[in-house]
């Protein structure tokens, strides 16, 4: 039984006891935006997280705050092999004591949500999406020798998700794309919130054109190597930023009129986003947090019509929409498209549905309508 908190009283009430939880704190990504988000939301909230081992953009981002480290922790080299530990995770949330809490929002995108609620308390999980590699990409992420040796842990940690997942009250995805994943996998509905993006931070200054523009993290799943033979086969100037395990693969891909740039900082993919006709995205994503940073600048986005960006982008009004996934469709598009048919105006004034006052908002919506349904149950 969840304590008497009516909706607008959970909304509103400073003395609100609130824990968060969220897989590892190490690298810099969307998720960790949406977690200071919640931190922000919820200053007087510990942290709960399998590792605590931040570079120093997540270290900043999270200085001052009250962040406690599983019994993982004690790993060596945790920043290099987290990933290796992911069997244990179950086991290392479902110990974890969160104390006398009345709330607990996890932010999850494999086994935070596992965690061991307190009595009393109600688990509202912001799914960022059920783990690709356990369910909709199992086959893609364990082919060959290494994915019939690992199948059998895969399988139990597959029954151990399951079982996370029934022990949430709530669900709130971060796309209608994720939402209908959790329904299909759980069997569980969820309210969508949009995750929060910077979007002052990305203003358009809008300069002379002279590229196409892609990248961000380099792993296989993003498919810039789409992007890159699009360039190719087109003969058009494309701006590769960003690193990545798959970088030496792309960088081996690319033609003559293909330029890495490496990381760059958010003033350096300002200055990119401004020079560029559209940023080619040609990967599916759950939701995808670049494509509202272009939009926000005042440039259009050409992406494939699946998952995130159908919810991002605008089809002929803040960029383009296409069919076919391959090299040859995405050049397609890069053949026909007209900058000019799209106004930098319209493109940051879509971006604003985004802002982080929306996820705030839609975030405190959520825990109202959770205290609500499961107030006496």
């Amino acid at each position: 039984m969840c304590r008497s908190y009516s909706g607008a009283r959970a909304r509103s009430d400073p003395q609100l006891r609130v824990s968060l939880v969220h897989e590892w704190l190490i690298t810099w990504g969307g998720s960790e935006s949406v977690l200071l988000a919640l931190s922000r939301m919820f200053p007087q909230a510990p942290i709960f997280t399998a590792y605590h081992a931040p570079d120093p953009r997540t270290r900043a981002a999270f200085a001052g705050k009250d962040i406690r480290s599983s019994a993982l922790k004690i790993l060596p080299l945790v920043a290099r092999t987290y990933r290796l530990s992911l069997p244990l995770m179950p086991w290392a949330f479902g110990r974890m004591d969160l104390g006398q809490v009345d709330l607990v929002v996890s932010s999850s995108h494999a086994f935070a949500k596992a965690v061991a609620v307190p009595p009393g308390a109600l688990h509202l999980c912001y799914c960022h999406t059920p783990p690709r590699y356990l369910w909709d990409l199992y086959e893609e992420y364990n082919r060959g020798i290494a994915g019939r040796l690992r199948g059998p842990v895969m399988r139990r940690l597959r029954k151990a998700d399951f079982a996370a997942a029934r022990g949430v009250h709530e669900f709130v995805a971060n796309s209608q794309f994720v939402a209908e994943r959790i329904r299909t996998t759980y069997g569980r509905e969820a309210r969508v919130v949009y995750p929060p993006v910077d979007v002052d931070l990305f203003q358009p200054r809008l300069r002379e054109r002279t590229h196409f523009l892609a990248g961000g993290r380099m792993v296989r799943y993003k498919r810039l190597d789409v992007a890159i033979g699009a360039a190719n086969r087109v003969g058009a100037p494309l701006v590769v930023f960003g690193d990545g395990p798959d970088r030496a693969r792309l960088e081996a891909l690319a033609g003559p009129t293909v330029r890495f740039v490496g990381r760059v900082s958010g003033e350096g993919l300002q200055e990119l986003i401004g020079a560029s006709w559209a940023l080619l995205f040609p990967g599916i994503e759950d939701f995808g947090i670049l494509p509202v940073e272009v939009q926000a600048a005042g440039r259009p986005v050409i992406a494939f019509r699946q998952g995130g960006a159908c919810e991002t982008v605008v089809h002929n009004e803040t960029g383009v929409l296409y069919e076919d996934p391959s090299e040859e469709g995405l050049a397609r598009e890069i053949r026909s498209f007209e900058p000019s048919a799209f106004e930098p105006g319209r493109c940051r004034a879509n971006a604003l549905r985004f802002a982080p006052a929306m996820f705030e908002s839609g975030i405190r919506d959520a825990i109202e309508a959770a205290f609500a349904a499961h107030v006496k149950r």
